[in-house]
């Protein structure tokens, strides 16, 4: 994501650009990391589209989207229920700061194009909330612009980053090592890292 406005069409319908072009990539990467079979879930799956896409490239999966925005909820359930899949649950509303997560014991936790556009305490609840839903050996997936070893990784990513900060001080290109290091805090350990198209990053984790 790198502040595209979404569209809103007019029967509640959200479409992200983004989300559209990078879809097919982050399938890639997940179809060979997932088990072959149980059950993901998304955090903060905005349109849906990202959702809807990996679960008919790995019908293998149940996926379960959820999202703390009522708008994105809404648009979720109507690309479910234009193209109904049997393995994806309605859309569940989360915050990831919520004590409670609606899963337990899931192969994979997935967040794309979030912690950017949260609040710091964001990123640590993501970890935590990660930690609790999550299988022993299981995956948490992020994926987004990521600085590393305190430097952007291309001028795009840095006047994105300014952007960010203008809108939100709250807000930015997180350090990549920083996550690194308080996601092995709380039992993450770094399994892989893949350059992305748009100077993005897929982001793996193994829970210990």
């Amino acid at each position: 994501m790198r502040c595209e406005s979404v569209e809103m069409l007019a029967d509640g319908l959200i479409v992200s650009p983004s989300a559209e072009r990078n879809k097919g990539p982050i399938a890639e990467i997940l179809m060979r990391l997932l088990p072959a079979q149980g059950e993901v879930l998304e955090v903060s799956s905005g349109t849906g589209q990202h959702v809807l896409h990996f679960a008919q490239a790995m019908p293998h999966i149940r996926w379960l989207p959820t999202e703390r925005d009522a708008g994105s909820l809404k648009s979720i359930a109507i690309r479910l229920g234009q193209a109904p899949l049997p393995n994806v649950d309605a859309p569940r509303p989360l915050d990831v700061h919520d004590a409670v997560w609606p899963a337990e014991n899931v192969a994979a936790v997935v967040c794309i194009n979030m912690i950017h556009i949260a609040p710091p305490s964001a990123t640590e609840a993501l970890l935590r909330g990660a930690g609790t839903v999550i299988a022993p050996g299981g995956i948490l997936f992020l994926y987004g612009p990521y600085r590393r070893e305190g430097r952007h990784t291309s001028p795009g990513n840095e006047a994105f980053d300014a952007r960010l900060r203008a809108e939100n001080p709250q807000w930015g290109v997180r350090n990549l090592e920083d996550v690194v290091q308080r996601a092995r805090e709380l039992s993450f350990d770094l399994d892989q890292v893949h350059d992305m198209p748009a100077n993005n990053l897929s982001v793996i984790f193994r829970k210990r």
